[in-house]
């Protein structure tokens, strides 16, 4: 039996414990020592990246948070804006990681391909507290090694490895034993278009494929939005499936907001942390901010920026189309169809299966648009 010892459990009280497998563990410690959590997290978040890479065949990334991604990407160009990476899992990494900085703060980072200098350099720069990959180059590990005082967790994963078909866990001293969860995300899901609007572009169907691999490893109650080969906006671990929408919604509309050129063109004075900036464009979106919170917003500035009005943050979102919304169970009421579209969603995603589909249709037909249902719940626990 092959086991690793753990810094310490789900918290540091709980002092013993561990990961083992009895023929051999597929993975390896190239530095620092993992908790519980750690653990939790680069397992669940290597199988999405895997999952992204080869159904993409392009280098792909996560960023996690507490047992689900707070962001996932495929590599793609990023925006003048934006552009700053030169490899393409170094770029897939800065997309996942900018669709919600502020819940990737102290992330857990999981890469599809082995990661080179590029990918080393972006994460030496962020806050965050370990990643996953099957492979380094020599000059990324010996970066990466510097990060935390030199405890930054780093382990290597196996790229070909496939565990057991059955995965048992024990609660409250009970053994609880499954199959493994091997539904195969791929275009034979979006065969079953229920809506009128029945027409897909290809690039919208990568994304709702996207959507779904996200949601089979992000805890439920789970709604993910995607857009453009990336992961904008997730709501996750709800017990009401609106409020899963309700936030997934909201952080894909502050990631298109976050586009805008008068956040683009904050004036922040030298010296601001990203992770304050982070905070600071967060805060900038609110609808109502207390008289001590504004004070200590707007001494991060130059210039205090102007607030955007209503109307200009309609304008603005009303520039972005082909928008998915991708659903772990199904949808049974149709106020998660009316707050999608105000969200500008298009494209639907989901299991379908609920005694309302049928109004669920209709609603997601008066907004014209296009819902698929796929007959494959993607619950994650």
């Amino acid at each position: 039996m092959a086991q690793f010892e753990l810094r310490y459990g789900v918290n540091p009280h709980q002092k013993s414990a561990r990961i083992y497998r009895h023929e051999g563990l597929p993975f390896e410690v190239l530095n620092g020592n993992p908790s519980y959590i750690n653990m939790l997290d680069a397992l669940n978040s290597w199988q999405l990246v895997r999952e992204l890479k080869s159904l993409t065949g392009i280098a792909a990334a996560a960023s996690f948070k507490h047992t689900s991604p707070a962001g996932a990407a495929i590599a793609k160009p990023l925006s003048s804006e934006l552009a700053e990476s030169s490899s393409p899992l170094a770029t897939a990494y800065v997309r996942a990681r900018g669709a919600d900085p502020m819940s990737s703060f102290g992330d857990w980072v999981a890469l599809s391909d082995t990661v080179d200098e590029s990918v080393a350099m972006v994460l030496k720069r962020e806050v965050s507290d370990g990643c996953i990959a099957p492979g380094y180059e020599s000059s990324a590990l010996e970066i990466l090694k510097t990060k935390k005082a030199g405890k930054y967790t780093i382990i290597r994963i196996e790229g070909d490895y496939e565990p057991e078909e059955k995965e048992t866990r024990q609660v409250f001293g009970a053994f609880l034993e499954q199959d493994r969860n091997n539904a195969r995300i791929d275009d034979s899901l979006l065969k079953h278009v229920v809506t009128r609007n029945k027409q897909i572009p290809d690039k919208t169907r990568q994304d709702m494929l996207i959507a779904a691999i996200t949601l089979k490893y992000t805890q439920s109650n789970s709604i993910c939005i995607a857009y453009d080969g990336q992961v904008i906006g997730v709501g996750a671990g709800q017990q009401s499936r609106i409020h899963c929408t309700r936030i997934a919604c909201t952080k894909a509309d502050k990631w298109f907001l976050r586009l805008h050129p008068k956040v683009l063109g904050f004036d922040f004075i030298k010296g601001v942390k990203r992770s304050q900036k982070a905070t600071a464009i967060d805060l900038y979106f609110e609808e109502q901010v207390t008289e001590p919170e504004f004070e200590a917003w707007s001494k991060l500035f130059n210039k205090v920026p102007e607030r955007l009005t209503s109307r200009e943050k309609q304008e603005w979102l009303a520039h972005f189309n082909n928008i998915v919304l991708g659903s772990d169970g199904f949808i049974p009421f149709r106020d998660n169809i009316d707050r999608a579209a105000k969200s500008g969603v298009r494209y639907i995603i989901q299991p379908g299966g609920s005694t309302r589909d049928k109004d669920i249709i209709q609603a997601a037909d008066e907004y014209n648009m296009v819902m698929v249902f796929t007959g494959v719940r993607l619950f994650h626990h």
